[in-house]
């Protein structure tokens, strides 16, 4: 199975909850879990920002497989470049766009 975790909100309980999903798939025990995406945009970016306090869990993350893909729209709206994301985050055209691909790729849609 494969899961993609979307990320929209600024809200930083719902980033926590957000994050903690995407580790409670990598955990589980029955091996059902294959991938693991994270697209994040709009305010959720601020999970992603290299200054942020997630930046631990996201590498930790990042290093377990888990993919994180940021929208480029969004880091345009708001002035941020690459740099300005943790290492090893990907970015991509649209959040939205990603999503829908995904889940036509197979992956099941999570949102916090």
């Amino acid at each position: 199975m494969q899961t993609v975790v979307h990320l929209l909100s600024g809200d930083e309980t719902e980033q926590e909850t957000a994050l903690a999903i995407a580790r409670n798939l990598l955990d589980d025990e029955t091996n059902r879990i294959d991938d693991v995406a994270v697209v994040v945009q709009a305010d959720g970016i601020a999970a992603i920002d290299a200054t942020d306090g997630n930046v631990e869990q996201v590498r930790a993350l990042l290093d377990d497989g888990v993919a994180f893909k940021a929208c480029r729209n969004t880091m345009d709206m708001m002035e941020m470049d690459e740099s300005d994301l943790v290492d090893g985050v990907e970015t991509v055209p649209e959040g939205a766009v990603e999503v829908t691909r995904l889940q036509s790729d197979g992956y099941a849609y999570l949102r916090p």
